[in-house]
C-alpha cells in the first residue's frame, strides 16, 4: 500500500510547513488523511495477527495511542501530522501490547524484530503534555 503512494507523481502538502518552504510538498512522508492511517493500522494488525474490534483516530491530550484487551484501538489525531515512520512506530508499539502488556524485554525484542532500531523513532516523537498524575 505504501509503495502505491510512493509511485504517484502527485505531491501532497505536509501539515505544519509553509508554502514558501521548498520542501513543503513531500511524498510519501506525511499521511494524506485519517483513512490512509487506518489502512496502515489494519495492515500492521494483519501482519501481527491482531484482531481489532474498533479503530479510531481522535484528539487525545496525553498519549499517542491506547488499546484495550477487547480489541479497541485509539490513536491520537496529531499522528496524522507526523511522518509515516513515526506513525508506524506508534502503530506497532500499540499493537504489540495485545501480546505483551508492558515494555519489558519481550516487548523490546518484538519491537526490534519489526522496526529495527526503534529507539531512534521513539526519540523523534514530539513530547505530549504530561498527565496530571506525572506532575
Amino acid at each position: 500500500m505504501i509503495r502505491q503512494y510512493e509511485e504517484q507523481v502527485e505531491r501532497f502538502p505536509c501539515p505544519g510547513l509553509s508554502d514558501t518552504d521548498k520542501d513543503c510538498y513531500v511524498q510519501p512522508e506525511c499521511w494524506r488523511d485519517k483513512n490512509e492511517f487506518k489502512v496502515r493500522v489494519l495492515e500492521w494488525a494483519d501482519k501481527l495477527g491482531v484482531k481489532t474490534r474498533s479503530l479510531s483516530v481522535r484528539p487525545m491530550r496525553y498519549k499517542w495511542a491506547s488499546c484495550s484487551t477487547a480489541g479497541n484501538l485509539a490513536f491520537n489525531a496529531e499522528l496524522l501530522e507526523l511522518d509515516r515512520e513515526l506513525g508506524d512506530y506508534v502503530i506497532v508499539h500499540e499493537l504489540l501490547h495485545f501480546f505483551v502488556p508492558n515494555h519489558g524485554r519481550l516487548w523490546k525484542s518484538l519491537m526490534r524484530a519489526h522496526l529495527g532500531e526503534y529507539e531512534t523513532l521513539f526519540q523523534r516523537l514530539p513530547a505530549l503534555p504530561e498527565t496530571c498524575a506525572k506532575k
